[in-house]
């Protein structure tokens, strides 16, 4: 488990245990810190948990048995209405953007405004909509276009808009460079990054098979293994661990590079 300290966690994760058939546990007795104001990046094997830690962070799977506690708020003591509130504070920009196919890319930005935020104007909705998306990097001339007009390095700047749109305290990013190549892989790194500095105290979240971004990004690393924390720490404390699955995992990660 980390050693950062409850008060200075955004995210806090105790004795978490998912099981989806009574059986296996996907998630067996995970504990785990993530900073607040902070990049972490959760890697591992594949089949050893990330995803299904992401969607109980988002609050979207209930657990078994032990206590997500996001902003200092347990999930699942809340309403579903209070949860479906509290989700204003996160951003998720999913794996491959999850566009909707027949809404624009100002369309899909303004989505969020439209569903959370009643007390706003049209004209209000379309203008953060506009700066969110020109902050993400898309060119004002791909705007009104859907997403099968669009490249993927411009759904993932579409999706990371979208993400932003309602000013979230915790952006979570799942396998954001899954299937790019190298050159909109660190394109896409380097939002990932710039977002983290324009948004002073947020704190991300990207989960990723990729040790080349994890090692650029990630201030705060965490290894997963078995549905458990195998080691969570600096990208120094992961170079210099004798734990032989993490030696394994850096030397065939840094090879495939």
């Amino acid at each position: 488990m980390s050693d950062v300290e409850l008060n200075s966690a955004a995210i806090a994760i105790r004795n978490l245990r998912k099981s989806f058939d009574g059986k296996d546990f996907v998630l067996d007795g995970m504990n785990l810190d993530i900073p607040k104001g902070k990049i972490t990046v959760v890697i591992g094997y594949s089949g050893t948990g990330k995803s299904v830690l992401l969607k109980h962070i988002l609050g979207l799977i209930r657990p078994t048995s032990g206590v997500v506690e996001v902003l200092g708020k347990d999930l699942w003591s809340m309403s579903q209405d209070e949860l479906n509130f509290f989700r204003r504070k996160l951003g998720v920009l999913f794996q491959y953007a999850a566009l909707f196919d027949d809404m624009t890319a100002l369309e899909n930005a303004c989505f969020p405004l439209r569903e959370h935020r009643r007390d706003l104007s049209p004209e209000e909705i379309i203008e953060i909509a506009m700066h969110k998306l020109k902050i993400s990097g898309l060119d004002e001339k791909h705007y009104h276009k859907l997403p099968a007009e669009l490249s993927g390095g411009m759904r993932k700047r579409v999706g990371l808009a979208r993400a932003l749109a309602l000013d979230p305290d915790v952006i979570l990013y799942d396998e954001p460079t899954t299937g790019l190549d190298p050159i909109l892989t660190e394109m896409v790194d380097n939002l990932i990054h710039e977002t983290h500095q324009r948004h002073p105290g947020s704190t991300s979240v990207v989960v990723s098979h990729d040790l080349f971004a994890a090692f650029a990004l990630g201030e705060h690393l965490v290894m997963l293994d078995k549905g458990k924390v195998l080691l969570a720490g600096t990208p120094e404390d992961f170079r210099n661990s004798e734990v032989p699955l993490v030696q394994k995992f850096l030397l065939k990660g840094f090879k495939k590079g």
